[in-house]
């Protein structure tokens, strides 16, 4: 399920692959996004959120330290799921996700990296096919996914039900908009990506509403973890920070990312910034994120942890 959101997530779909709804990026439709089709940018921005991930994990581990069985809700191509198998050496680790290929690209990994042994998955539906989980988990790891459910303290209260008694929740939500350009980069209007981040809102507003029982909570994580019935509810938010000059991984990432914003948000934008975006990727011009020497990547997602 998952996309930055509420941070970059809200901007990149989510990290996850979570609830297939549909075939279409338009505005009129919010709701249809197929994951198995982002899989390719899902992994290459988790793969760059790596260092983020890896100090939220160990955050994590100072609260719940040695977990026998770990659940990684809406886990898309498992990046995070892997990265938890290997900050819990201990545990076994569940990938949990509504798209299947986004699953098989998670058990490749897996393998690829010798954890296959230790990594399961499970094609569900969230929340409710969470109730296929053979035991309860001692770490429920929901990344992004939570907001693609129409009812989120539902969907919140479902998580908690598959706890084991001392169990952890850790949601992922939050944070700020990624950046990857200085407010004036010398062509076009300066403050482009804020421009950017009120289309995004909009687009979000419109996924939320359009979802099936869509229901509106204020978002108050750790008051809303509380509710559910989870207590010592704390959040910590992680830096990713990758100055200029970046490699080259970072730059196909902002690449894949203001393409995916030119395509999915164009009848947002006004023509002038439309134009610059255009120069943005196109890899003839001099101006372009292919030549840029002040791209960098620099953003924050936050992490609401309780316990049962």
């Amino acid at each position: 399920m998952g996309q930055q959101h509420h941070a970059q997530d809200r901007r990149e779909h989510g990290q996850g692959g979570g609830q297939a709804h549909g075939h279409s990026h338009g505005r009129h439709d919010r709701t249809d996004i197929v994951w198995a089709e982002l899989a390719e940018h899902l992994e290459e921005q988790a793969e760059l959120l790596t260092p983020l991930n890896r100090q939220a994990a160990a955050w994590v581990a100072t609260r719940q330290p040695e977990p026998g069985l770990v659940v990684d809700v809406g886990s898309g191509p498992g990046v995070v799921s892997c990265l938890l198998a290997d900050a819990f050496p201990g545990a076994r680790v569940v990938a949990v996700d509504g798209s299947g290929p986004l699953l098989e690209r998670a058990r490749a990994r897996a393998e690829r990296l010798g954890l296959a042994d230790r990594l399961g998955i499970l094609e569900a539906e969230l929340p409710y096919g969470l109730e296929d989980l053979d035991y309860p988990a001692d770490l429920l790891w929901a990344g992004h996914s939570l907001h693609h459910l129409g009812d989120q303290r539902a969907g919140l209260a479902a998580f908690v039900e598959r706890l084991a008694p001392g169990g952890t929740l850790a949601l992922v939500e939050g944070g700020l908009p990624v950046r990857f350009l200085p407010r004036d980069f010398g062509i076009g209007r300066p403050g482009l990506q804020s421009r950017l981040d009120a289309t995004e809102e909009l687009w979000f507003a419109e996924m939320r509403e359009a979802l099936p029982g869509s229901v509106r909570d204020t978002e108050d994580w750790p008051g809303l973890l509380t509710a559910v019935g989870l207590r010592d509810a704390t959040s910590r938010t992680f830096l990713l920070d990758i100055p200029a000059p970046v490699p080259e991984s970072a730059r196909a990432y902002a690449l894949a990312s203001f393409r995916r914003r030119r395509e999915s948000h164009a009848e947002l934008l006004d023509p002038a910034d439309l134009a610059t975006l255009d120069r943005l990727l196109d890899p003839d011009d001099k101006a372009s994120l292919h030549h840029r020497t002040d791209l960098f990547v620099l953003t924050a997602q936050t992490v609401h942890l309780a316990q049962l």
